[in-house]
């Protein structure tokens, strides 16, 4: 297997440590499967309380789960520095992640201000200890593009939370702003656009051409992406309190949905240009992602064209849906396939200094033929998902299905590795 230069296997934690958050993350994907079966309001619009259970079950309970377990394991990697405390970081932020997440899901769905509070508890200790560690790991780290693009997206997230906060807050009924609308909008770009897209782009730097064998991202975008994308949503954050607050608010949108669009575009020429032709699941998983990133874009584009469809309850449900379902959520099952089966070979390697054939091979790890039909569930989901927007009394039911087949298969398959890793003397800590 090619590996880039540069990194720091020897510092990489134990495996006990990334693996807890990557074990976990398909269990809230399932949650959300339930959501959507048992609650299919949550795909009616996106102020009901099962849609908001809905949102934050898939970007909280998946998507930041995994991507702070990936954080854990490439911060000391790739950037060379390792997290200060890092068992106790992981166990903390793992415990608050998911209490707090599953507090806010119930706050919602109850409309309990109780579970509202403790969610705010949970989740603003949890991130802030997270945070601070990582901010200290990424200080020492030496500046590159994946780096830059790390710590942008750590930015990003710690706006995410006070926002978040300060939402959760209002919905408690503490207190109520003249504009609240000014704070959601903050909340969803900063998550989607700055936490979630700047750590993917970060991380696609180093995986896409290491793991995927392509030729490397052009150096160009890798220097100026992840700053403009940052500056743009700090403007379209603070349109609304500008002069010609509307235009100004359709100049960011437009920048990041051009940024979004050339990242989605520049990856999808670098895959097609891979030196090694063999199926792989994993590329399918990103190809899928970046196919819904770009139509996010042609969706958002719709919009700008045909204002009464910008009004309508699908078009935000879309757009969610190809940007987090279809976009996101496909991006981290595709790292999983690859980030999971690799540690527990690495460590497996490095443990046992194990001869070649002795021990199995990283595609060892996973069958093939489990992760492939994992993935044939996940791209039905989607399409499912789409169609629900429109239709969702018909097809929520089977869209929520779905999910939760490849949910189920996902953890399955994580778990098969560990099997593997363990009935070959692998030891977790």
């Amino acid at each position: 297997m090619s590996m880039q230069t540069g990194l720091s296997f020897e510092q990489a934690p134990p495996f006990a440590l990334p693996l807890r958050f990557f074990l976990t993350a398909p269990l809230f994907l399932l949650a959300a499967a339930g959501l959507i079966v048992f609650a299919p309001a949550a795909l009616a619009s996106r102020w009901t309380p099962p849609a908001l259970a809905l949102t934050h079950a898939l970007t909280l309970g998946f998507l930041a789960m995994a991507m702070l377990g990936a954080l854990l394991q490439m911060l000391p990697v790739v950037a060379g520095a390792a997290l200060p405390a890092s068992r106790g970081v992981a166990r903390s932020t793992h415990f608050l992640l998911a209490a707090g997440t599953a507090a806010l899901m119930a706050g919602f769905l109850g409309a309990d201000a109780r579970a509202l509070a403790a969610a705010m508890l949970l989740l603003g200790c949890g991130f802030a200890v997270f945070l601070a560690a990582t901010a200290i790991g990424l200080l020492r780290a030496v500046t590159s593009a994946t780096v830059t693009g790390m710590r942008l997206a750590a930015l990003s997230l710690g706006l995410t939370i006070l926002l978040g906060m300060a939402l959760a807050t209002m919905r408690a009924g503490w207190w109520t702003p003249a504009k609240d609308e000014i704070f959601i909008a903050a909340h969803v770009v900063f998550g989607l656009f700055g936490w979630v897209l700047l750590l993917v782009i970060g991380v696609a730097y180093q995986v896409v051409p290491m793991f995927q064998i392509t030729p490397p991202y052009p150096p160009r975008l890798m220097r100026w992406l992840a700053g403009v994308i940052l500056g743009l949503l700090l403007l379209r954050a603070m349109a609304p309190l500008l002069p010609a607050a509307a235009g100004i608010a359709l100049f960011a949108e437009s920048g990041l949905a051009a940024g979004g669009l050339a990242f989605a575009l520049v990856t999808l020429r670098l895959q097609s240009r891979r030196r090694r032709k063999l199926p792989d699941v994993t590329l399918d998983f990103w190809r899928v992602g970046m196919a819904s990133l770009a139509a996010s874009v042609a969706v958002w584009l719709l919009a700008r064209l045909w204002p009464a469809w910008a009004g309508s309850d699908a078009y935000p449900l879309l757009l969610g849906v190809l940007f987090i379902g279809g976009f996101a959520v496909s991006v981290v099952c595709g790292m999983l396939y690859k980030i999971v089966p690799f540690l527990a070979w690495f460590h497996l390697q490095a443990q046992l200094q194990a001869r070649a054939g002795s021990i199995p091979t990283m595609k060892d790890m996973i069958a093939e033929r489990a992760r492939r039909w994992q993935f044939r569930l996940h791209l039905g989901t989607c399409m499912l998902l789409v169609a629900a927007t429109f239709w969702p009394a018909l097809l929520a039911v089977p869209a929520g299905t779905t999910l939760a087949l490849s949910a189920l298969l996902l953890e399955l398959n994580l778990l098969s590795a560990v099997r593997r890793f363990s009935r070959h003397g692998g030891r977790f800590s």
